[in-house]
């Protein structure tokens, strides 16, 4: 065997072992359905007998990374089962390419090449997870707090310049805003007789509420209303990213163009509403 492919085998050995294993513990999960356990079991057997294939050639017995395995299931936790099974199956879609490239030297790269492809099929039957299904109410509440607080406290922090104040302005703004949009997440729901509307209306409350407080700490940690403001848009854009990324791995679209049209959106209202307040304390001489 070749130096290079003995190379190639032994990563695909480290991939295949980490992958039974995070497959075994996503099944072990509470929040995880029994059809998608059952999903998820055979899925990781199956990567379990391409690691002992693997180990006649390597003649290595490997053990998984516990970091990779303990990262991928906060990721399950967070983001749910859906999103992390579909960062795995990226992986494995990859892998699969590279073990084609290896049919000639050991025939069994074949059986599993075979399997992946199987495994694609079964994880599209797992596509179906609360957090998912209601995702765009999600995308509703976490978009709409950005935007608009985003832009009412920009607005507000030139006329008040006061840190505090604009703190406050924002806590009650956001709580009133998220409450609001969660009403009519419920009546959109509930008329269009789609997801389940009290459902619907908690998940963009959440979401909503969750981003305000993210946005309005910064202006009772700092004094200086500049600063606050600063770290508000640097909390908002971790926010984008984060969100961001979530869409893109689950609805299999571009990271860049869903960061990019949140970004844009978000913080040209901001500073279209840092003018105005900037023209409403000049023109109507507040000072506080």
């Amino acid at each position: 065997m070749r130096e290079s492919t003995a190379k190639k085998l032994l990563e695909f050995q480290k991939d295949e072992i980490v992958g039974h294993t995070i497959y075994k513990k996503l099944s072990q999960l509470s929040s995880v359905s029994e059809k998608n356990r059952k999903i998820l079991n055979k899925i990781s057997q199956d990567e379990l007998e391409h690691y002992k294939i693997l180990k006649r050639y390597t003649q290595k017995e490997l053990r998984p990374n516990p970091l990779i395995v303990f990262a991928f299931i906060v990721l399950a936790k967070l983001f749910g089962v859906v999103f992390c099974v579909k960062v795995m199956e990226a992986k494995e879609s990859e892998a699969e390419e590279s073990y084609k490239t290896l049919l000639s030297e050991i025939p069994e790269a074949e059986r599993i090449v075979e399997d992946e492809t199987k495994h694609e099929k079964l994880l599209m039957d797992m596509l179906h997870e609360e957090r998912i299904e209601y995702i765009s109410s999600m995308v509703l509440g976490i978009s709409d707090a950005i935007v608009e607080l985003t832009g009412a406290l920009a607005g507000v922090s030139l006329a008040l310049q006061n840190a505090k104040l604009i703190g406050i302005v924002g806590v009650v703004t956001g709580i009133s805003a998220s409450l609001s949009m969660g009403s009519s997440e419920y009546l959109s729901q509930k008329s269009e007789k789609g997801k389940h509307p009290l459902k619907a209306a908690i998940y963009t409350t959440v979401a909503y509420f969750i981003t305000v407080l993210m946005l309005v700490i910064p202006f009772f940690l700092f004094s200086d209303f500049y600063y606050a403001l600063a770290l508000m848009f640097f909390d908002a854009t971790v926010v984008i990213l984060i969100f961001s990324f979530f869409v893109s791995v689950v609805k299999e679209s571009s990271f860049k163009k869903n960061f990019l049209e949140m970004f844009i959106i978000s913080f040209s209202v901001s500073i279209v509403s840092f003018v105005i307040g900037l023209v409403a304390r000049k023109v109507l001489n507040v000072n506080i």
